[in-house]
């Protein structure tokens, strides 16, 4: 099997800061992807319109239109995955960037080598899910996943779910009634390893379950088996 063409993606990059973000447009062509830098979030909306990339990176403070709401209005023509970067660390605000459809969400100051590993897990993720086949119902529930669209309907409604939740959702779906541990689904959703520390799944649960309830579909849901990990079951766990 091929391996990810990870060198030919092409990366967006909405970052305000002149130092930042000409060093993150030099470092990651020079680590070979194809690189385009914009300044401010209206920018970077409108050449996110024009040109389809593979990875989003998109700084949260920016002049104008402040990262989360040019991700929001994103979100609603485009399932492209986005990387939020921010000197902002408290909790409010990586929920905020989850719940406006972020994949994932990088505190600065961050290494490059990190956020390289990071758009490199996401890369590899798409390419993955993008093999698999194209629908599959869950049982008894009716919930249909289009694979193509990243996404699920329950009697013809888009749930309108993110990559990285679709990916967990569809992991889920295919291990039914299993408590799966989180440090498994890190790997297999986020394609890096479980902290403690690290909110980001138990966000993007909390998202999906937010989004099935919108779309009235009750029959299963994603259930939390403290100490474990997750499980889609129709019943209450022991």
């Amino acid at each position: 099997m091929n391996p990810v063409a990870i060198h030919t993606s092409t990366i967006l990059a909405i970052e305000d800061d002149p130092v930042l973000g000409a060093y993150l447009h030099e470092e990651l062509q020079r680590g070979g992807f194809q690189v385009t830098w914009c300044r401010n979030g209206l920018e970077g909306l409108e050449t996110a319109g024009r040109q389809a990339f593979d990875v989003v990176l998109m700084d949260i403070l920016l002049p104008g239109l402040n990262g989360l709401d040019a991700l929001a209005q994103l979100r609603t023509r485009s399932t492209t995955p986005v990387i939020l970067m921010s000197a902002l660390g408290a909790e409010a605000d990586r929920i905020s960037g989850f719940q406006r459809g972020a994949d994932d969400y990088l505190p600065k100051p961050f290494s490059m080598a990190e956020l390289q590993v990071r758009i490199e897990a996401i890369l590899r993720r798409v390419a993955l899910e993008r093999r698999h086949q194209p629908q599959q119902e869950a049982a008894g529930g009716g919930l249909q996943f289009d694979e193509g669209l990243s996404d699920v309907r329950f009697e013809g409604r888009l749930a309108g779910l993110t990559p990285s939740e679709y990916r967990l959702l569809e992991i889920l779906n295919r291990n039914l009634d299993e408590v799966l541990s989180k440090p498994f689904l890190y790997q297999q959703v986020l394609q890096r390893g479980y902290s403690r520390h690290d909110r980001s799944l138990d966000m993007h649960v909390s998202q999906i379950r937010r989004k099935l309830k919108g779309i009235g579909y009750h029959e299963r849901q994603i259930r939390t088996v403290w100490g474990k990990g997750y499980v889609l079951s129709a019943s209450e766990m022991e």
